[in-house]
């Protein structure tokens, strides 16, 4: 049996996704806690009941009243208007917490990245393939997994690696350029592999809910049907009135692995977990986006 905690989630990084899951877990009756660097943010999630911890991963001593809890969420994301580095927030920042909260929660759970895959020939990968990242971001995220492993801040890990988060509010500037004729970078025929953010919120639910997992666990958290970029492309543009999207294939497009990128499975997550995604592709998502 578990020690008594100060919480029942505590959430690391309460942002675009972060957000949702402490909600989703106050309604279901739970006691949240949030870290936030911002003194407004901390006054705002005070107003909804959480109880929230002004810190900086980067900064130790300004964790030290970060509370106990049965899980604690780690979805930070790398905010380029700080003064810290990519490498400074995704490794050293989670090795501070993970020192701080070590004995101290239950289940721990890793939002990592799908970039930690670098195929580029558009295959298919799942939890089982190998993991060699081309771009910075992905060899951070895997940096920070196996530190996480190393680590040991609690019994139970989780890892989800996430596809490209999409959702409200995360396609203003695409919708812009669309809009405006502008050329897009590279291939309209790679693939691109994504998550409603409301689905990604929901596998992080069940994931927590699922008994019977192992101590450790790694899911590839993606929706069912990959896309070319063209048909994503095109069906925003149709959505927003704009013209055929053109495509550069000799510029690199600014995520992804370059050439064909790859195809993620969600076939662990959804056999282990029973979660099914609300929107299977991203053209659900976008139609009911745009609704």
């Amino acid at each position: 049996m578990s020690a008594t905690r100060d919480c029942d989630l505590l959430v690391i990084g309460c942002g675009y996704l972060g957000e949702r899951v402490a909600h989703r877990s106050q309604e279901r009756g739970q006691t949240v806690s949030v870290l936030t660097r911002s003194a407004a943010r901390a006054d705002e999630f005070q107003g909804r009941g959480w109880n929230a911890v002004i810190g900086d991963v980067c900064v130790r001593e300004s964790l030290e009243s970060l509370p106990s809890a049965r899980c604690v969420l780690w979805a930070v994301g790398f905010d380029r208007a700080a003064t810290h580095s990519q490498e400074a927030v995704y490794v050293d920042g989670l090795a501070n917490v993970c020192e701080i909260l070590k004995g101290r929660c239950d289940t721990f759970v890793y939002i990592s990245s799908s970039s930690v895959y670098g195929q580029s020939d558009g295959s298919w990968v799942d939890e089982s393939s190998p993991t060699v990242p081309t771009q910075p971001g992905g060899q951070y995220c895997l940096r920070a997994e196996r530190l996480v492993q190393e680590r040991e801040p609690a019994a139970r890990h989780r890892i989800l690696r996430l596809s490209g988060i999409y959702g409200p509010n995360r396609l203003l500037s695409r919708v812009a350029a669309l809009q405006a004729g502008e050329t897009l970078s590279g291939s309209p025929a790679a693939w691109l592999n994504l998550i409603h953010v409301d689905d990604a919120a929901e596998a992080v639910d069940a994931v927590l809910a699922s008994e019977g997992l192992s101590e450790f666990e790694t899911f590839l958290v993606s929706d069912d049907r990959p896309l070319t970029r063209g048909d994503y492309y095109g069906r925003l543009a149709e959505l927003v009135s704009a013209p055929v999207p053109r495509f550069d294939e000799d510029q690199t497009a600014r995520r992804g692995s370059g050439g064909l990128n790859k195809r993620c499975s969600n076939r662990k997550l959804k056999s282990m977990t029973g979660w099914q995604p609300r929107y299977p592709s991203a053209l659900e998502g976008l139609d009911a986006l745009f609704a």
